[in-house]
């Protein structure tokens, strides 16, 4: 995906009609760039070999840890969850949320659910 003009992050979310159902908007080098919006609890999981940048745009995000963790972005903050780390996203009002995710990384990991979007939908 080869992008020639700049991109509003809040056009991006826009155009996003589906919570949880990511969409690539950019990518850099081996790593894609996606907006999605998200209400509700996703599932835990985790990412064997990538890490995962959260970044919220609007809303409050809770991500569950292992070990009885939680962490509370804001908008404007973010998180990277290293691999192999399980979360669990919540969003208890809708969030919009900036993704960054190496190429290759499984939407829920080996955890399939119907809330699992396959990377070519996503693109």
């Amino acid at each position: 995906m080869e992008i020639l003009e700049p991109a509003r992050i809040a056009d991006e979310l826009e155009r996003v009609r589906d919570h949880w159902h990511p969409r690539v908007v950019g990518r850099v080098n081996d790593q894609y760039v996606k907006v999605a919006k998200l209400l509700g609890e996703l599932v835990w999981h985790d990412h064997a070999d990538e890490d995962e940048m959260f970044l919220v745009v609007y809303g409050r995000l809770r991500i569950q840890l292992e070990g009885d963790r939680e962490v509370v972005l804001e908008p404007g903050q973010f998180f990277v969850v290293p691999r192999g780390v399980q979360h669990n996203p919540i969003a208890d009002e809708e969030v919009g949320i900036v993704l960054i995710e190496t190429v290759t990384t499984a939407h829920t990991g080996s955890v399939q659910t119907e809330r699992t979007v396959p990377i070519d939908e996503q693109l």
